[in-house]
């Protein structure tokens, strides 16, 4: 078992923390790689800081980019299952132990999955997703994800590693939904579904989706939509249009109003156009407004 992090210049933020996750846990069968993008403040010296004979670290002489520097972790795991866990997110200290018991001996599968929670900059929690899609189909797999009955992070997902490599590790068109694309591709090979959450993805600023263009939201969301068609029976695929296009086209509407205000009306139809008609921006930016206004009032009650 492989859990790697890649990491650039975040010595002075979360990396002690996501490494020392690793460290603690309760499954020790495993190496931990800390793969350093060739970061410009004392990373070496906070991974040394953390004494066990497991972790591995590898500094890039120069920056190879965010992407290849996660597939360079894919390419030197040595492990059966691979963890990219970022700098900043964290896992249980019984998360491995939980996939690999679940897993009873058969380590074919091509994904091992746990729930998930999201916390902020602080480590408070600001939402959980259990897993909820055990024993679904492939097509229901997919369905469930855009239902909000599982989500895709990579913190809480356990990637079969000669399968990850045998697709070519994490890929897209603009490196926004390599995680789902990954994750999409190796489902159909199996999946062993843990319901507990175990994982917490960080939500911050400085996140790599924070900072995505709209344009390559929707290309990537594009892509991923025709990868997971594909990957479901012809008799299901108008189903996986329908709610994956409402799905993911409610995605990228959430980034039309970092656009100047003249550009947001073509913007928002486009995004429409583009996924089919499947979902109506008015009815977004209804439903938006009213979760807005009720959050409001919750806090004024408080």
């Amino acid at each position: 078992m492989t859990i790697a992090i890649p990491t650039y210049n975040r010595a002075d933020g979360y990396l002690y923390d996501a490494l020392t996750s690793a460290v603690a846990q309760t499954y020790r069968n495993l190496e931990i790689i800390v793969s350093d993008n060739c970061s410009m403040d004392n990373t070496q010296q906070v991974v040394r800081s953390v004494t066990d004979e497991r972790v591995r670290y590898i500094r890039h002489p120069e920056n190879i980019g965010a992407f290849n520097n996660w597939n360079s972790c894919v390419e030197q795991a040595k492990g059966v299952y691979f963890l990219l866990l970022h700098d900043d997110d964290l896992i249980d200290p019984d998360y491995v132990e939980s996939c690999i018991r679940a897993c009873k001996g058969d380590f074919s599968r091509g994904i091992l999955r746990t729930g998930t929670r999201v916390i902020d900059e602080h480590g408070n929690i600001r939402s959980e997703t259990a897993n909820m899609v055990g024993g679904y189909s492939t097509t229901k797999f997919f369905l469930g994800w855009f239902a909000a009955e599982t989500a895709l992070y990579l913190c809480s997902t356990l990637y079969n590693t000669d399968l990850l490599r045998g697709i070519g590790g994490f890929r897209s068109p603009t490196g926004l939904f390599v995680d789902a694309v990954a994750t999409a591709r190796l489902a159909p090979y199996g999946r062993v579904d843990v319901p507990e959450v175990k994982a917490s993805f960080r939500r911050h600023g400085k996140n790599m989706g924070s900072r995505g263009r709209l344009q390559d939201w929707t290309e990537d969301s594009l892509y991923l939509l025709n990868v997971i068609s594909e990957l479901t029976p012809p008799t299901d695929r108008s189903t996986i249009r329908l709610r994956g296009g409402e799905f993911l086209s409610k995605k990228c509407y959430s980034y039309v109003p970092s656009l100047a205000f003249y550009k947001r009306p073509f913007a928002y139809y486009d995004v429409y156009k583009r996924f089919g008609f499947s979902f109506s921006p008015i009815n977004f930016i209804v439903s938006t407004f009213v979760k807005r206004a009720r959050a409001r009032a919750r806090d004024l009650f408080k």
